[in-house]
């Protein structure tokens, strides 16, 4: 089956390889546009069939996705000559590297289809997605929907194409035959694509340290942070996950999380049900995944108040001494406490390197020298500032990130590449190379005498 697949999608990317750089684009905004037209139906559709999330964040992240990732690549050139540089005399030819194999996860059913499918066609190849079981149903219809439209465009048929009946047998298939891999999900599954033979794009796990710096105006900051937190009941990988809060002002930071929406646990039996509730031999229980802040509460058996936003546990230690310190992929966060900057960016480091190393950290504060501080010495590939992380971090109106559902973690994560992912990551690149005087390169080049 999926050899098939493989087939038919070459001959459809033969044929857009041919389209110009105008043929292309319209098809890439069409991508985005279906997914925006039709937002409130696969939103519902995500919930229904996956049981998490929040069905009017699905909605949000449908619209904010599609109009982002095409803001940034309308009026970008990925035909032809893309770059002249007359001083060095180089021009860079953009080229499809060829078949896209996407693996998808659970949790962004809708808008990593749809991400990968505009990346991958804007660099003139074809795709074909790998959903995961439980979301296949959603994926498809998506995929669908995108299909039925491309064709007043006159598409190749196949250009995008989806396994409609995933298993990990087919997902290996189709790496192992695909010309490079994007691989969007769980640590086990971007290893496999890695171990494919192929060239492949993979992300690591989240984990979001969040520093509020001292004298910030906490309730804004507050406000910020929970908006994050709770956006789609926490299954966003750049969600915030811990609170680092200054000593000395701790109570008045968790009194103006209170006063947004926040639960604070300090009851040592509550910390240890809910330790129980959302973890399970050290990793996130299965069945805690994008649950809302009443199903966590009653998994753990704590009551809360109904109108509950997020809870916040405060944490005993951090690192290795805190569970809570790790991925909690549901509205629940840890708070913890520091004497100076440099403890937060301790403390931070060593909850990523407990987990998430290589992805990204928060921090509100008015203070840039603390701000690039914080960038120097934290092992991430992004560091939002004053924005809520897990709606920002992925590219946003508020910042200059590339918008994407891909976010690479580098190196420290097992990664190839740490930034967003966008369609560069999916072309071939082709160097022409003049000749050219360049007397700034001639009067440096060498060694000093």
């Amino acid at each position: 089956m999926v050899g098939n697949l493989v087939e038919k999608a070459r001959i459809a990317q033969r044929q857009y390889e041919s389209f110009t750089q105008e043929q292309v684009d319209a098809i890439v905004k069409e991508i985005g546009k279906v997914v925006f037209d039709n937002a409130e139906k696969l939103a519902r559709m995500a919930v229904d069939e996956t049981g998490m999330g929040v069905y009017e964040d699905k909605v949000l992240k449908n619209r904010g996705k599609s109009q982002g990732i095409w803001s940034d690549l309308n009026g970008v050139k990925s035909v032809g000559i893309i770059e002249r540089n007359e001083a060095t005399g180089i021009m860079k030819v953009a080229k499809p590297i060829g078949v896209v194999a996407a693996v998808t996860p659970t949790t962004n059913p809708i808008v990593t289809p749809m991400c990968n499918a505009m990346f991958a066609l804007k660099g003139r190849n074809s795709i074909i997605v790998a959903p995961h079981p439980r979301s296949k149903n959603c994926s498809s219809e998506t995929v669908d929907l995108i299909n039925e439209a491309l064709k007043k465009y006159n598409a190749p048929e196949n250009l995008i194409q989806i396994i409609r009946e995933p298993s990990i047998p087919a997902t290996t298939e189709l790496m192992a035959q695909a010309d490079i891999v994007v691989a969007t999900g769980g640590a086990a599954m971007v290893k496999s694509a890695y171990s494919s033979g192929k060239p492949a794009l993979g992300v690591g796990p989240g984990n979001v340290q969040v520093i509020i710096d001292k004298g910030v105006d906490y309730e804004a900051a507050a406000e910020k942070v929970i908006a994050g937190r709770k956006f789609d009941n926490g299954i966003i990988c750049s969600g915030e996950q811990s609170i680092i809060a200054p000593k000395d002002d701790y109570d008045a930071v968790m009194k103006a999380f209170e006063s947004k929406g926040a639960y604070i646990i300090s009851d040592a039996g509550d910390k240890q049900k809910f330790r129980d509730a959302i973890f399970e031999d050290g990793h996130i229980a299965g069945a805690a995944v994008g649950q809302s802040v009443q199903a966590i509460a009653g998994f753990a058996g704590v009551e809360v108040p109904a109108d509950t936003k997020v809870i916040v546990i405060e944490g005993d230690g951090y690192g290795t001494d805190e569970i809570l310190c790790k991925e909690k992929m549901c509205p629940v966060m840890v708070a913890l406490k520091y004497d100076t900057f440099d403890d937060a960016l301790h403390i931070a480091q060593s909850n990523l390197d407990v987990e998430g190393k290589g992805h990204s950290c928060a921090i509100h504060s008015d203070n840039i020298g603390n701000v690039e501080k914080a960038g120097v010495y934290l092992t991430i590939s992004r560091l939002v500032v004053n924005q809520p992380s897990s709606t920002s971090a992925g590219g946003a109106i508020t910042n200059g990130f590339m918008v994407t559902t891909t976010l690479g973690c580098g190196s420290w994560g097992n990664n190839s590449i740490s930034e967003n992912l966008n369609f560069r990551h999916l072309i071939n690149v082709s160097q022409i190379g003049l000749n050219v005087e360049n007397k700034e390169r001639i009067a440096k080049y060498g060694f000093d005498k």
